[in-house]
């Protein structure tokens, strides 16, 4: 068995098409252990066939600068598979003795507390960075150095907040001052990440977009886990962030709100509305309010080259994007996507107009 300086927590067909990619393409080529979590029964299947001899397939569909691409990719990064349900007493050895690096993508809730937290053992019924706390607690028991910790989650400084939930979980269990130092020296690092990953390869696989992102901000002391075309250090993940919520994210639910005013077909895809009239009043609002705002914060060149390969990646020939998807929780998508996107240029320009942008919100108000 390879030693795997990578653990993973996470099954999800995101990983396998984002960060298992990555480390089997880059450089260094990294080993990785597949941590389930969750202890789903129904997914033992995806779990053994992950790291399976000569690796799954990744199909890349869709179109990256004007051109068609259409290839598979094998993923061959992964050499265990482990579940905190069964496996325990080795995932704790893999951890203490080979890990370097820990990954997590856990659903955005993820790190929410659950009431099994403040048992002093270690329980299946624990939130992943309860589960985190006691691996990490029995690496510093055996002599273990500090570890990199990048959690995925879509949670704005996810590190940061990851970071602060373990030390919260050791104050509750009254960990002795040096397992509270030692965990506070580990670097718990902010990154966003970004790829489309349309649906699953049975028993284990995906298909993917073109784009892919995985943005880390820097801090004293880290490097990169691997080099990869996909793999960005950055020194402040806002400008990201910004780019991401206020042209992808907002593109996506301001052509939801236009597709409500009309038929509504519940089965309408966002590239064909890309193609008619929605996506044109898409487009035009995108020319008239939010670029312009973008330059009013000093980033209307990266927002007009953000906004060409959200256009690509939304006109993707493979992707069947349901806007009946993207059109749940409107209302606070509307707020967070929009609302904070006026609220965030105002701030340097109080009477910037952004007459259709400002009529989505209000209409939803109203």
């Amino acid at each position: 068995m390879s030693v795997t300086p990578i653990v993973q927590f996470g099954t999800s067909r995101f990983l396998q098409a984002h960060a298992d990619l990555f480390f089997a393409e880059g450089k260094p080529a990294r080993a990785i252990t597949v941590v389930q979590s969750s202890g789903d029964a129904s997914r033992a299947a995806r779990l053994g066939a992950l790291a399976a001899e000569g690796g799954y397939p990744v199909r890349i569909r869709g179109q990256q600068d004007g051109k068609v691409v259409d290839e598979e990719r094998r993923v061959t990064s992964v050499k265990r598979t482990l579940s905190t349900a069964t496996d325990w007493a080795e995932l704790s050895r893999v951890v203490s003795e080979e890990a370097e690096i820990i990954l997590s993508n856990t659903s955005d809730s993820g790190f929410d507390p659950k009431p099994a937290d403040d048992k002093a053992r270690p329980d299946q019924a624990m939130s992943y960075p309860a589960k985190l706390f006691h691996l990490l607690a029995g690496r510093h028991a055996v002599g273990g150095k500090p570890l990199t910790i990048f959690p995925m989650e879509l949670i704005p400084e996810n590190g940061t907040v990851l970071k602060t939930r373990v030390l919260e979980i050791a104050a509750g269990q009254k960990a002795d001052p040096q397992l509270v130092r030692w965990l506070e020296s580990c670097l718990w690092v902010n990154s966003l990440v970004d790829r489309i990953v349309s649906e699953p390869i049975e028993p284990v696989g995906a298909v993917a977009e073109p784009y892919a992102l995985w943005a880390i901000e820097a801090q004293d002391g880290l490097a990169l886990p691997v080099v990869h075309p996909s793999v960005e250090l950055v020194e402040d993940l806002e400008e990201i962030e910004r780019l991401k919520l206020h042209i992808l994210n907002l593109g996506h639910t301001a052509m939801a709100a236009f597709w409500m005013e009309g038929a509504a077909d519940p089965d309408a895809i966002v590239r064909d509305l890309l193609a008619g009239e929605v996506g044109d009043r898409v487009k035009a609002v995108m020319q008239a309010e939010v670029l312009p705002g973008f330059a009013l914060r000093g980033l209307g060149a990266k927002a007009e080259a953000y906004l060409a390969v959200t256009l690509e990646r939304f006109a993707n020939p493979f992707l069947d994007h349901r806007i009946a998807d993207i059109a749940q929780n409107h209302a606070q998508k509307l707020e967070r996507r929009i609302g904070a996107f006026l609220d965030w240029v105002r701030e340097v320009e109080p009477g910037y107009e952004a007459p259709v942008l400002d009529a989505l919100c209000a209409r939803e108000d109203a």
